[in-house]
């Protein structure tokens, strides 16, 4: 018997892993993402107002079924109703899981998914936007409390008060980090790749080879970093940077425990947004380092706390239309950051099987229930790849994913709402490999200027603010001048002038929306601007709401002094500004309640952007861990300058 097989507690698998997470969901269509321990059919039931839950029609369901394990099936379920379904409706709904042994409810499999006095789980659907909740960088072992149990109780209430519910929950980026785990969370991670017969794998090019060889070596727990692939292009930022230690292609600086092979990063996402697992984990693990053995125990005080939250988790997940975009740490710190880090890690086949395998979890976990259509093509593929005999043809569909062109996705709200791809789609450097990539490249900015054309007003999702913290920027800048933009993570929108003076051309084009609401993250810090164009007389509004973390925040001395010089050096009458590409932009900052002249909240939470019905008012909140609700205080809104000014597009 392993020391795995040792620890894990000996209780019956439940039936039900994960899930269900309501997904896309619009008047044509509606997606579920569910995980079980058996092979099942998933037969929907709906109840919509008062009716009587009745099975939906066969021909008007599709679903799909991997076997990502021999206990683990991932199910796809996709809805297409024959009449479109009315919005502001209540409709109910659950599953009858056909298995070998008999039909099982699914609410009878997981009672606490509902909330009090309900039999069943429900949504609605509402296009009109009226409020949308919103956040990034859910990260398990950090100190905070989580801000979707808040969310939770928010929804309870509403609901208890037959008030209305949120339009849907935005996710944009960091959902899970695979390159940043504590060690009670690997160590969880191995005991259900164990207890599910996760799916074992090989590849070329590493010290270790094989999941097994991987999981039995010295340096599995806390020094996996001494396992991951070296490369020539990281030398200088290892010199300089890191007192000469190997640094490899994988650039976080808390890789000790970087998820490698595809079964942990799925059994990471079951372990996140369920806790029907945790009840056979086992967190005491003995044969521990001295040197790490304080830090476990920290970490597993944190983790315990973060598992007593996910039956909240799971239940406003199934309740509420949930979307979701990557960034880096869904896969890997500074993933695709410069075309340096591009050519070292993606010409490696270790690195590129890691980066694979996470691309793969975010596929099946995430990606696909943003536009269940977009990824047709790749069921074929998929089906080969995960079949009841183990994984075939991984690399094949890894290479398939890497050149994946769609993983933005468009809603049909009012306004509608745009959710920007800034990973894969990249405006690399040809004049130096060092040199930040711009978040998106100039095709696909031609196409999202396309699709804003015509439009009143939009909602755009954007992993990495566009506009961000001016003095945090001009740090980047100067790191990034010096060849050291791994260091700082380099990444923002105004870092690459292509993509920052196409992006502002954007802005200026006379057909596109008057009205741009920005939702970002990624900073684990909180702040609101109202940017309008200096020299125009026909300036959209804009309003950049960035929310950011779910379960995160920046260490809180520094930020109150770069927000501090911040506001010194770069307030909105600078001439500073006149060095940047703001001297073109008029941005004032919303200020968060108590904050004695700062702009920069420094909190757990969610963002919350409520609409009236022409969106001449937007109010924006912060839903804290704590349970708070804080509103931006908003200026009142600059007078604009006559006098036109065009901004000529620049190659990098």
């Amino acid at each position: 018997m392993t020391k795995v097989q040792q620890a894990a507690v000996t209780t019956p698998l439940p039936l039900v892993l994960a899930g269900p997470i309501l997904r896309r969901c619009d008047p044509q269509r509606v997606a579920f993402w569910l995980v079980t321990s058996e092979p099942c059919d998933c037969r929907l039931h709906l109840a919509i107002g008062q009716g009587e839950l009745a099975a939906v029609a066969a021909p008007e369901l599709e679903q799909l079924s991997l076997p990502v394990g021999r206990h683990c099936f991932v199910h796809w379920i996709y809805w297409s109703p024959g009449e479109p379904l009315a919005q502001r409706v209540e409709v109910r709904y659950d599953f009858s899981l056909e298995t070998a042994a008999g039909a099982v409810w699914l609410t009878e499999q997981v009672p606490d998914i509902n909330y009090d006095g309900a039999g069943h789980p429900s949504f609605v659907i509402d296009l009109a936007v009226s409020e949308v909740i919103h956040g990034s960088c859910r990260k398990p072992h950090h100190r905070c409390d989580d801000a979707l149990v808040q969310l939770d109780r928010r929804l309870a209430t509403r609901l208890a008060g037959a008030q209305a519910r949120p339009n849907f929950l935005m996710m944009s980026g960091d959902q899970v980090y695979t390159d940043d785990v504590a060690g009670p969370m690997l160590w969880a991670i191995h005991q259900v790749i164990e207890m599910l017969g996760l799916f074992d794998e090989s590849w070329s090019g590493a010290l270790v080879n094989n999941s097994a060889e991987l999981f039995a070596h010295p340096d599995n727990f806390y020094r996996r970093d001494a396992l991951l692939p070296d490369e020539d292009a990281n030398a200088a930022v290892s010199k300089r940077f890191w007192r000469g230690k190997r640094k490899p292609i994988f650039t976080t600086v808390n890789g000790g425990n970087h998820l490698v092979t595809f079964a942990e990063v799925m059994a990471m996402y079951l372990l996140v947004w369920s806790p029907a697992l945790w009840q056979r984990v086992n967190l005491g693990k003995k044969d521990l380092q001295p040197a790490v053995q304080a830090t476990y125990e920290k970490e597993k005080g944190i983790i315990e706390r973060f598992v007593a939250g996910l039956p909240q988790v799971r239940r406003v997940l199934a309740h509420l239309p949930t979307y979701m975009i990557f960034d880096d740490h869904d896969v890997t710190d500074d993933w695709n950051l410069t075309r340096g880090w591009e050519e070292a890690s993606y010409s490696h086949p270790f690195s590129k099987r890691i980066i694979g395998n996470a691309l793969l979890g975010y596929l099946l976990c995430q990606g696909w229930g943003n536009d269940p259509e977009a990824f047709v093509p790749l069921h074929d593929e998929l089906q080969t790849c995960f079949g009841d005999a183990g994984l075939k043809g991984q690399d094949q569909l890894i290479e398939r994913l890497l050149a994946w062109s769609n993983w933005h996705y468009r809603l049909p709200t009012t306004p509608p709402t745009m959710v920007l791809d800034t990973r894969t789609q990249r405006w690399r450097s040809e004049s130096n490999p060092a040199k930040p990539s711009g978040l998106m490249d100039w095709e696909s900015l031609c196409d999202l200027q396309q699709h804003l054309i015509g439009q009143r007003s939009v909602i755009m999702v954007s992993a990495t603010p566009v506009y961000g913290v001016k003095l945090i920027e001009v740090i980047q800048k100067i790191f990034t001048f010096f060849g050291k933009a791994l260091t700082v993570d380099a990444e923002n929108w105004m870092a690459h002038k292509g993509t920052a003076s196409v992006m502002l051309n954007i802005f200026r084009h006379q057909s596109t929306p008057p009205l741009f609401i920005i939702l970002s993250g990624d900073v684990h810090y909180s702040f609101v601007y109202d940017v309008t164009l200096r020299f125009s007389r026909q300036s959209p509004r804009i309003c950049q709401i960035t929310a950011s973390g779910i379960k995160n925040e920046f260490p809180r001395t520094l930020l109150l002094w770069l927000d501090k010089l911040n506001r010194w050096l770069y307030h909105r009458r600078s001439p500073l500004n006149w060095f940047t590409q703001r001297r073109y932009m008029s941005i004032r900052p919303r200020k968060p309640p108590g904050g004695k002249g700062r702009t920069l909240l420094n909190t757990s939470g969610l963002g919350v952007l409520q609409l009236d019905g022409e969106c001449k008012t937007i109010r924006t909140l912060v839903l804290t861990a704590s349970g708070d609700e804080l509103e931006f205080v908003q200026h009142r809104s600059p007078k604009l300058s006559p006098a036109p000014v065009v901004v000529e597009r620049t190659s990098d």
